[in-house]
């Protein structure tokens, strides 16, 4: 269950320091749009990234003791 406590400004202060520059990104690419556009791009933005970094991971294959031996 998530933590009902309030937050103190250092927490919110981290998650701006995360947020802001995302939204600024995106916003720069939309300067006409409305900001709940603009938030509704970032989340899918958001998702599309998400699925790029997994794509990333799976296409380096495997490492370690997962790797394939090459015949000697």
């Amino acid at each position: 269950m998530a933590d009902k406590n309030p937050l103190s400004v250092e927490e919110v202060s981290a998650a701006c320091d995360i947020f802001f520059p995302l939204l600024s990104e995106v916003r720069s690419r939309m300067p006409e749009a409305d900001i709940e556009d603009v938030l509704k791009v970032m989340e899918n933005v958001a998702k599309l990234a998400h699925h790029l970094r997994q794509t990333k991971k799976e296409e380096a294959g495997p490492f370690g003791f997962n790797k394939e031996q090459k015949d000697a």
